[in-house]
């Protein structure tokens, strides 16, 4: 009866878990708990997540890609059951055959199509790699699909090249603008001797020419007014001397 009690107790605390070789592993359930939990938080996080089978690739080679793929993919060994879970509990869909054989997943927190480009180049020196789908935008994307992502520019790339393409309109636009601002000034200067010469043109104002016509006009009347006087007076002074006489 005790030993019964004692292995019904490691039953419940070791529940038995076949992995993908078809041997019998023993998990206590705070770890799975722990681990689902974990897994779940990797999927809602991550930008971009892919699904690969290890098969084949030594220990060597899992540390070399972890150290291609960078700081910014966690790239995990899980188990497909928990992971099923897992993703559920994120609210991402994987699909059953994607969940088969040994797996290991790239949980991408940085620039996915770095990461696919990193997947795509290790693949191809190690073929025992086998990049099975993955979860893109919160879509189901086939390897065809990532392999695609991963022949696109990284985003620094179109950044550099979208500030070199700015940088040369604001260089082309600074040339439109000087070279207006010469035309204008060249312009201006041209204008202004073409104002003095015909400000230098104009005629004397025609009211000072009737002023001198009138001043001309009036001349002999005046004159003969003034040679007038000194006859009158001449002509009263021989008057009083024969008064006199």
């Amino acid at each position: 009866m005790l030993i019964r009690g004692a292995y019904a107790l490691r039953i419940f605390l070791f529940p038995t878990v076949t992995n993908e070789t078809g041997k019998v592993n023993r998990m206590a359930r705070p770890d799975k708990t722990s681990a689902v939990a974990e897994l779940a938080e990797d999927f809602r996080t991550a930008n971009a997540t892919v699904l690969t089978e290890y098969r084949g690739l030594s220990v060597t080679s899992m540390k070399e890609l972890r150290r291609a793929l960078g700081s910014t993919t966690k790239y995990s060994v899980v188990k497909n059951t928990l992971t099923k879970i897992a993703a559920k509990d994120a609210g991402v869909e994987i699909a059953d055959d994607l969940l088969v054989g040994p797996s290991a997943v790239a949980f991408i927190k940085g620039d996915p199509i770095d990461a696919a480009k990193s997947l795509r180049d290790f693949a191809k020196e190690n073929p025992f790699l086998v990049i099975k789908g993955g979860i893109y935008e919160g879509k189901s994307v086939t390897p065809a699909e990532i392999m695609q992502l991963a022949n696109l520019e990284s985003r620094e790339v179109l950044l550099a090249k979208l500030a070199g393409a700015m940088k040369g309109s604001l260089a082309k636009a600074a040339r439109i603008f000087d070279a207006l601002r010469i035309k204008l000034e060249a312009e201006q200067g041209v204008s202004e001797p073409a104002a003095n010469n015909a400000v230098a043109e104009v005629p004397a104002p025609a009211a000072t020419a009737d002023a001198v016509v009138v001043t001309e006009e009036a001349t002999p009347e005046v004159v003969a007014e003034v040679a007038e006087v000194p006859a009158a007076e001449a002509t009263e002074a021989s008057t009083e001397t024969e008064e006199k006489e």
